[in-house]
């Protein structure tokens, strides 16, 4: 079973032909809201890769916001552990999203914000913890300890890039990055392998958009081609992408089969707006990669 603690967002998405640059004010056309957010992104891109029980800690307000975020998670077939603070708002993102497929987003953490240390139950019968960064540094820090304690794989999606101690990186089995956040952590200096090596942690994978990704895992090297597919919107491509993964793992595949299957699933979440909304099931999966190339 997989345990995911992290964030909730109500998304508030408007499309237009490009993402505004600072001062510039841009029409947009659609304008719909979707079940966001990194952590229960990933629990639902966990919970659709099939035979793999998701629960998700999270923190919500008492709003109406909370109520759709709620229906999504449980839809997908997540059980859910919810903090809610008093006279705290469920968190949101305001996203626009370019003809082009790129987005801009600004997130309104609210309840996200507030977990604590103390919220995270007993994790027996768990394998693996699954975390992000769009909760406090000091309880995903605290998280991660007591999962080791517990013998759990610790699985770490460190977004949105910051700089992380190095005793929460001492506890984290499996770090998953995209470009940016891995220079935050690893300094600019050098090639993806040189980066790569410099991170204190067994297994590190490094997503690079329409180039793939790449992974070193002990004195491994893996890289993973993406597959081609018509963009229509990239978000929650890399959290369907760290949910499938981590799906896979908890399920005994090895890390390269686990790396084509979370490459496949993002590509399909490509291919659809939203972000829970886009993230394909296990059958569309396997669909899709039988009709890809060796």
């Amino acid at each position: 079973m997989i345990f995911v603690a992290g964030s909730a967002n109500l998304d508030f998405v408007v499309r237009a032909d490009h993402i505004p640059a600072p001062g510039e004010t841009v029409l947009g056309r659609d304008f719909q809201t979707f079940p966001g957010g990194k952590g229960a992104n990933q629990a639902v891109a966990c919970a659709r890769a099939g035979a793999a029980p998701t629960h998700m800690l999270v923190g919500l307000g008492r709003d109406a916001f909370a109520v759709t975020l709620e229906a999504s998670l449980t839809d997908a077939g997540v059980t859910l552990h919810a903090v809610r603070p008093p006279d705290c708002p469920t968190g949101t993102a305001f996203i626009c999203v370019s003809d082009g497929g790129e987005n801009a987003i600004t997130v309104a953490p609210g309840a996200n914000s507030r977990l604590q240390p103390g919220d995270l139950p007993p994790l027996a019968g768990f394998s693996h913890l699954l975390m992000q960064l769009e909760t406090p540094l000091p309880t995903v820090a605290a998280y991660a300890r007591a999962a080791r304690a517990q013998g759990l794989t610790v699985v770490l999606n460190a977004a949105p890039a910051q700089a992380l101690p190095a005793g929460l990186l001492a506890d984290v089995d499996i770090l998953i990055v995209n470009e940016g956040e891995l220079a935050a952590l690893a300094g600019p200096d050098g090639d993806l392998d040189a980066q790569l090596a410099r991170i204190a942690v067994p297994t590190v994978v490094v997503t690079l958009g329409g180039r793939g990704c790449l992974a070193r895992s002990g004195g491994q090297r893996l890289s993973q081609p993406a597959h081609a597919v018509t963009t229509v919107d990239t978000t929650g491509a890399g959290d369907t992408f760290c949910g499938v993964l981590v799906a896979a793992l908890s399920l005994g595949l090895a890390l390269p089969e686990a790396l084509r299957q979370a490459s496949a699933a993002a590509a399909l979440a490509c291919t659809r707006l939203g972000a829970q909304s886009s993230i394909p099931t296990a059958a569309e999966v396997a669909r899709f990669l039988a009709q890809q190339p060796a």
